[in-house]
């Protein structure tokens, strides 16, 4: 069986949504504790973030998503990431699975392609463009009436993000890098669990 799983191809699993709401907004309220756990701590947690190729960013494959710079930052991402996730828990059967390969998949490739071996990466962005295109992906690839529609709702809601998120040449504190590799991660795990309809 796929990560796709073998859910009725016609339904939004709404239902399901309602259910699986808690876990998603557990994720969010985890992140969030973290950050107020960083602020108020003499510590910062953000150095446990991700640093391509280094022994000591490895721990960051796994706390990246959920350190964050300040407000704006994690304010930033919990938006798309909420209406991501929920698009994700309703249209697939194994959402967790998903979104622990999709950190995973994200984190590894960081850690081998990044392009500076000297900056932390943190926040959960990578995770968000590793989400907009599993969901863009698998709702091509499977050619059912949910999946594309809600494809097509992603493309329009953060198609413009993905495009522009990813370009080399943004601000310096941007991990356009770190945005690139999670939309390859996405991608790559939609086409790679993904049924094809023929």
């Amino acid at each position: 069986m796929t990560l796709a799983g073998r859910a009725d191809p016609g339904t939004f699993r709404g239902e399901s949504v309602r259910r699986e709401l808690n876990g998603i907004l557990i994720a969010v309220g985890l992140m969030w504790l973290v950050f107020f756990i960083d602020v108020l701590l003499p510590i910062q947690l953000t150095q446990y973030g991700m640093v391509p190729r280094t022994t000591s960013g490895l721990i960051g494959i796994v706390t990246m998503p959920f350190l964050h710079a300040g407000f704006g930052h994690i304010l930033n991402n919990t938006v798309p990431l909420v209406v991501l996730l929920v698009l994700l828990f309703g249209s697939h059967p194994h959402p967790i699975r998903v979104t622990a390969c999709l950190i995973g998949l994200t984190g590894v490739l960081l850690w081998l392609f990044g392009v500076s071996r000297t900056d932390v990466h943190i926040g959960a962005s990578g995770l968000i463009y590793a989400l907009i295109a599993f969901l863009i992906v698998a709702g091509l690839r499977q050619r059912r009436p949910i999946p594309i529609a809600i494809s097509l709702l992603v493309g329009l809601l953060y198609g413009g993000t993905l495009i522009w998120g990813v370009l080399p040449f943004r601000d310096e504190h941007i991990s356009w890098d770190g945005h690139l590799l999670g939309a390859v991660a996405g991608g790559l795990l939609a086409w790679g669990t993904t049924r094809r309809k023929r």
